[in-house]
């Protein structure tokens, strides 16, 4: 979790509610306004399963912008970055309801009519009613189809419309008043191909391995978790401006499987080839195979949480295993958390819990990150 200084001086209204840091409650503020939200996040704070409560008020502005906030939950690496995109996203829902009273002059739909042609139609996938939100596809030079959804004010073109796109990196466009929508398609399709590597890194990674989360990864998701084999795991977090360079890695698993693979990471480090795809690299660094999805279905990979006996839990999967060799039984995160707090036998020293195995009671510990 980021720090709470810095989530302090992004919403100083914004308050923890407990003493995990799972919770927090107070108020959002845009253009002036303050508005009520409570955040409530799992035990392993994976923001991907956070709930998010509002005010109706808050509820209804934002309606329309529900997918953008879930998918900036998927993205988001911590609650600061995710409180900043949503401020981001209330500016923009604010700015367009109060543009829904302004009526708009007849030059405004003569002019955005003349721009729609002259990009051409084809490339429109959605208009609403009011002329005001327009959605346009794309495809990059692989073939990926990609959405770009313009959020337009009554002083369209003397003001730029607002863009939503599913990036992972920011999308800010240039505009002058004489401008159109063909040159902010121009910029988007732009934006596109400087994130061509970084697609075709995913791409490569989600089509010749088996990715444990996120399940349905957006454009803008720039981590992936890959099964390694004997209930183990990577999660790679990969730089949208630089896919080609060595990611962020944690190792997920018991420690007599996933100490090796650390191991030979750090002796291998220097071996990096930025000229080589990023799955290559980590295939040679780490001398292993990855798994595919056909070949680990039916392996000891897929095994239930020992707790709560399913497989996913709220979209993710056991990630906490038993460092026995001889049990190496998988839990969730957020099933163990809880068992251990219920054992009189447990003992709790700031984040991390001491308690033991379900199955074999050997010795077991549990941090409140599973990052390692």
């Amino acid at each position: 979790m980021a720090g709470s200084g810095a989530l302090l001086r992004q919403c100083p209204l914004l308050l923890p509610q407990n003493r995990e840091g799972t919770a927090y409650e107070g108020f959002v503020t845009a253009q002036g306004r303050d508005f009520h939200i409570r955040i409530l996040l799992p035990a392993d704070f994976q923001l991907k399963n956070a709930r998010v409560e509002c005010s109706w008020h808050l509820k209804k502005i934002l309606q329309g912008y529900q997918h953008i906030l879930k998918q900036r939950l998927n993205s988001c690496p911590d609650l600061v970055s995710f409180m900043v995109e949503l401020k981001t996203v209330l500016e923009i829902a604010l700015k367009n309801t109060q543009d829904l009273h302004i009526p708009r002059p007849p030059e405004y739909y003569s002019i955005l009519i003349r721009d729609l042609e002259i990009l051409g139609w084809n490339k429109v996938t959605y208009v609403d009613t009011g002329l005001a939100t327009i959605k346009l596809k794309a495809e990059d030079s692989r073939g990926r189809q990609h959405l770009i959804t313009l959020k337009l004010n009554a002083k369209y073109p003397a003001e730029a419309p607002d863009c939503l796109v599913d990036f992972p990196v920011e999308f800010a466009i240039s505009w002058m008043p004489q401008n159109s929508l063909l040159d902010v398609y121009n910029q988007f399709l732009a934006a596109l191909e400087s994130l061509k590597e970084f697609w075709d890194v995913m791409d490569e990674i989600d089509g010749n391995t088996w990715v444990l989360e996120p399940e349905n990864p957006a454009r803008s998701a720039t981590r992936r978790r890959i099964a390694v084999g004997n209930n183990a795991s990577v999660s790679v977090e990969v730089d949208p401006r630089h896919p080609n360079m060595l990611p962020e890695c944690y190792f997920l698993g018991a420690d007599h499987v996933v100490n090796p693979l650390r191991t030979k990471l750090n002796n291998n480090m220097h071996l990096w080839d930025p000229e080589t795809s990023l799955l290559q690299n980590l295939k040679d660094l780490l001398e292993i195979d990855f798994p595919s999805r056909s070949v680990m279905e039916k392996s000891d990979f897929a095994q239930d949480c020992g707790i709560c006996y399913a497989y996913r839990l709220d979209g993710a999967t056991p990630d906490h295993v038993c460092d026995d060799p001889r049990c190496g039984q998988p839990y969730h995160q957020a099933c163990l958390h809880e068992w251990l707090q219920g054992l009189p036998s447990s003992r709790q020293s700031f984040n991390v819990i001491f308690g033991e195995c379900p199955y074999c009671s050997k010795p077991l510990t549990l941090k409140s990150s599973t990052k390692k």
